[in-house]
């Protein structure tokens, strides 16, 4: 028996695509076609998966007119911005396929005399993707297109209110003639998740979501002996040194900590500021945040839209308030945005201070718009502020100095340090967080290395 799926729009609030679970025998059907239509696909050429992959990413390059206002309605990013996921996705995914013949190439350990010696990558077999609903084609692309090219199938569970997502997923893998079977995007619930992971039949899970649902997945993989890529919650922070150039700071750290109304994993959600030049940056970030136009994500004046859900704003509306209970101050009235209604997904940003540790706007993840700012007396007390999260995806460190910025970097316990930038991502380096934001690592050649196994040829031609 199916069920049905709702994707709530958070533009007004109504239902704006629906659909069924997968039956369950499609689910059988699809996990047969996939081991099936894998035995065959890791044996094609490197450069023949290369064609199919790159016209892909083509064909969905081909819909951006139809993605920009679907991305709109079903997560409330504004039309303004829609175009630029779709740039980062081509980005991602055309340099992923450039590296694949670098990054699969056997290793050659050597000559040894009378010896042939090497290590071959050999794909996993079907990987299942499971994608959120914040960033939907980056994150998922992330994975795609790699597995693809390292020979495996792949199964796609897209995040309910991106559904029309994995819809085009498919669509662009049929318009690029992939053979039947090694892409399959299927509509389940969290039961049918956990049991195709318990399964047998997938040999590596890649999820992107929070801590809880990363748990979830350990929890259905154990004892199954597959690998796990996890990336899961986040509360970034980014160190304002004395010497940084506060305009550039300014500018950039607005925008990563409001960007897609603050819903990014490696956005800003913490700053801290050297005593020297604290009150000159607050004064200019709040005067940049004032900037923001709140309000339909339609509409092409609109730079920050509703966040996902009511829920989900009334958490951050509580946690600022929380906050200012406990003695922090808020620099940002709502009331000069008037899309912001209590009871909506239509939420301010907001800018505090006099904020510390003891409060959950600097401790848990909000995942909206809204960043804490504390001043510090030195990068001793900045590095020790950082680290105190359970948490690890990004870092940023505001300095005009690249020794200093590696030396501090070297003690943040994170998964990428960025020196005068934030919530960006190179596909050249490895995409990586430690502590609770997970384990495992997309992109550049170090993600090839969690789709495919090493295979050891051991051979003597001389007796």
């Amino acid at each position: 028996m199916s069920t049905q799926v709702q994707l709530v729009s958070p533009v007004d609030g109504l239902v704006y695509v629906e659909r069924r679970n997968a039956f369950e025998s499609e689910v059988d059907a699809a996990l047969e076609a996939a081991a099936a239509a894998q035995a065959e696909w890791k044996r094609r050429p490197l450069s023949e998966r290369a064609a199919f992959c790159t016209a892909a990413v083509d064909a969905m390059s081909s819909m951006r007119d139809q993605i920009v206002p679907e991305l709109a309605w079903q997560m409330g990013r504004p039309v303004r911005y829609g175009a630029g996921e779709l740039r980062g996705f081509e980005e991602r995914a055309r340099y992923m396929i450039a590296i694949a013949p670098e990054a699969l190439a056997a290793i050659d350990p050597g000559p040894k005399p009378g010896f042939h010696r090497l290590i071959k990558r050999e794909p996993l077999g079907t990987v299942l993707v499971i994608a959120p609903w914040n960033y939907p084609y980056l994150t998922a692309v992330n994975s795609i297109i790699p597995a693809l090219m390292a020979g495996n199938s792949v199964i796609l569970k897209h995040a309910t209110q991106t559904l029309l997502v994995g819809e085009r997923f498919a669509e662009a893998f049929r318009l690029a003639k992939l053979p039947e079977g090694l892409f399959k995007n299927l509509v389940l619930d969290h039961g049918q998740t956990a049991a195709i992971i318990g399964s047998g039949r997938v040999q590596q899970v890649n999820f992107t979501g929070s801590v809880a649902g990363g748990r979830a997945m350990e929890a259905a993989a154990s004892g199954h002996f597959l690998g796990l890529g996890l990336e899961l919650g986040g509360k970034d922070p980014a160190y304002v040194r004395s010497d940084a150039d506060l305009a550039h700071s300014v500018e950039n750290l607005v925008d990563g900590s409001f960007f897609n109304s603050g819903q990014s994993c490696c956005g800003i959600e913490r700053i801290y500021v050297h005593r020297s030049v604290y009150p000159e940056f607050v004064d200019r970030f709040v005067t940049l945040t004032r900037q923001y136009v709140l309000g339909s994500p339609l509409n092409e004046a609109t730079t920050l839209g509703p966040v996902i859900k009511q829920s989900a704003a009334e958490f951050v509306r509580r946690q600022i308030s929380d906050a200012v209970a406990m003695g922090a101050r808020a620099l940002i009235d709502p009331a000069d945005f008037p899309a912001d209604r209590p009871g909506s997904a239509y939420l301010a940003p907001q800018v505090l201070v006099d904020v510390d540790h003891g409060m959950s706007v600097m401790r848990d993840e909000s995942f909206g718009p809204v960043v804490g700012i504390m001043a510090v007396d030195d990068d001793e007390e900045a590095i020790a502020l950082m680290n105190d999260s359970e948490f690890g995806l990004t870092a940023s460190i505001w300095t005009m100095d690249l020794e200093a910025a590696e030396r501090i970097g070297d003690r943040i316990a994170t998964g990428t340090v960025f020196m005068n930038r934030c919530d960006a991502l190179d596909p050249a380096l490895a995409w990586t967080g430690v502590k609770n934001t997970g384990r495992g690592a997309t992109l550049s050649r170090v993600g090839y290395e969690t789709l495919t196994r090493p295979k050891s040829f051991h051979l003597r031609h001389e007796i």
